[in-house]
């Protein structure tokens, strides 16, 4: 990712004082720079990296950081540093793979305030929001709502209803999204392409709503994790491309590369249920039954189809554990 002090937003990017209710400064200095190193051999290092940028909110007066899941998955090392430059390790307190959320523990004085949660019920389309990476104003973009809606992401995940901002901000991955108020309504997770009310393509970010913490919030510091059953996981990279749903990627040695499931097959079947799109797709799956199943799948291959059963895993046993503290 870019650093931080290479560039900034053009002024009239940048939300200015005078234009918000609340504290703007003091509520911006709430988002770190959030650095973790992963292992060479970690099963997500050819996915994600080994070095992953990004950023945390400040969300607890003990030291507490919320960020996106994947810059924390398999961390060894996390570092996070203040808009006054103030470094302070951190360790990983857990992640979710379904709300995409994760959770650090800063192990050192944090020079930096807590930012008030909100929720992202109010959160309304044209609302004009703050869009905030770490770096104070220099960092943070005038942006507004866009839409509301399901979203699918190709990793076998699902939101009921995502959040999705325009212009897109480069410093996406763990950013604020900033509600009127000045308090927290989503944690940045992507750069799409999104389509406003009247249709047209745009680029922007997608955001996990902050409504989807408080029910786990409370699992994730206790335990690493939230407690109930995971979710069936084959390990199958899935897109939609004009119509269809095609296997764009496997996981190396998941349950679908293990079945012989391959790169170019498109998906017909789920348990001999059409599916619709991807959506769709994953939760016919995770309907099916526990981790262990056998997930039938009906693909079509080279102009034939074919069944093929995949027995379903717990993702997480192919993650490295967080080091304990």
């Amino acid at each position: 990712m870019t650093e931080m002090g290479d560039w900034e937003f053009p002024g009239e990017a940048q939300p200015k004082a005078d234009e918000v209710a609340f504290d703007l400064d003091r509520t911006l200095s709430s988002v770190l720079s959030l650095r973790s190193k992963i292992p060479d051999d970690a099963f997500t290092a050819a996915m994600l990296g080994t070095a992953r940028d990004g950023n945390g909110v400040v969300i607890g007066g003990d030291g507490l950081v919320l960020t996106i899941g994947y810059l924390l998955t398999e961390a060894e090392t996390v570092w996070l540093v203040s808009g006054e430059g103030t470094a302070t390790p951190a360790h990983v307190v857990g992640y979710d793979q379904s709300s995409g959320f994760g959770l650090a523990q800063a192990l050192g004085r944090l020079d930096a305030p807590v930012m008030e949660l909100g929720t992202s019920r109010e959160s309304k389309v044209g609302d004009e929001v703050i869009v905030a990476g770490h770096g104070g104003r220099r960092h943070a973009l005038k942006a507004r709502v866009i839409s509301k809606r399901e979203f699918a992401g190709y990793w076998e995940y699902v939101l009921d209803e995502a959040i999705f901002t325009v212009p897109p901000h480069p410093l996406w991955g763990g950013a604020a999204l900033i509600g009127p108020d000045g308090r927290l309504q989503g944690i940045g997770s992507l750069f799409v392409q999104e389509a406003d009310e009247q249709g047209t393509s745009r680029e922007g970010n997608m955001f996990v709503p902050i409504d989807l913490l408080l029910p786990i919030l409370d699992d994730l510091q206790k335990y690493g994790k939230v407690d109930r059953p995971p979710r069936s996981w084959l390990g199958m990279y899935a897109t939609e491309a004009e119509g269809d749903l095609v296997v764009a990627g496997l996981a190396k040695g998941a349950p679908a590369d293990q079945a012989d499931l391959r790169v170019g097959d498109i998906v017909l079947k789920v348990a001999d249920a059409p599916t619709i799109d991807l959506a769709d797709m994953f939760r016919r799956i995770w309907a099916l039954g526990p981790v262990g199943t056998v997930i039938p799948l009906t693909v079509s291959r080279d102009g034939h189809e074919l069944r093929i059963d995949v027995r379903s895993a717990d993702r997480n046993e192919f993650l490295k554990s967080p080091g304990l503290h």
